[in-house]
């Protein structure tokens, strides 16, 4: 079973409202089980919302909202629920969504809301790779099938 980012499947649950819809992962989906999770959404937040990067201050990795508020706990509710349905269904494998504070794996985001990336992972991709879940993404996904 497989795990997909909503957006990469068409769901309008962007940040934005828009998706990121990759027409050759809606087809792998027709064609192998999967199931589609937007962390964010599950955490509790709304489509559209304000724009969050993850900050590191003084050690506490946290999640920020371009206006400045905390949404560390609904990115922590997020992964946790989205890990929950990773076991119910079995998922062994994610295709998730690139840079996002979420669902980003190696790269994400810097924190200071400049288009820059640096190192580190999403909430949810760290969670579901600590938890044996290989991660995958919109680059890369093919990957999997070889794995």
């Amino acid at each position: 079973m497989y795990l997909i980012s909503s957006c990469l499947a068409g769901v309008r649950c962007r940040y934005d409202g828009s998706h990121n819809r990759v027409e050759e992962i809606v087809e792998f989906m027709k064609e192998r089980p999967c199931i589609t999770a937007c962390p964010e959404v599950l955490g509790g937040l709304d489509t559209p919302r304000v724009p969050c990067e993850i900050v590191n201050a003084e050690g506490d990795k946290r999640v920020l909202a371009r206006d400045g508020s905390d949404c560390t706990e609904n990115f922590t509710e997020g992964a946790r629920r989205t890990l929950e349905l990773c076991r119910l269904n079995g998922v062994t494998k994610a295709v998730l969504k690139k840079r996002s504070p979420s669902c980003g794996f190696g790269l994400i985001y810097d924190g200071t809301f400049s288009g820059t990336v640096a190192e580190g992972s999403g909430f949810t991709a760290g969670l579901l790779y600590e938890n044996g879940i290989k991660i995958y993404n919109e680059d890369n996904w093919k990957e999997l099938l070889n794995d």
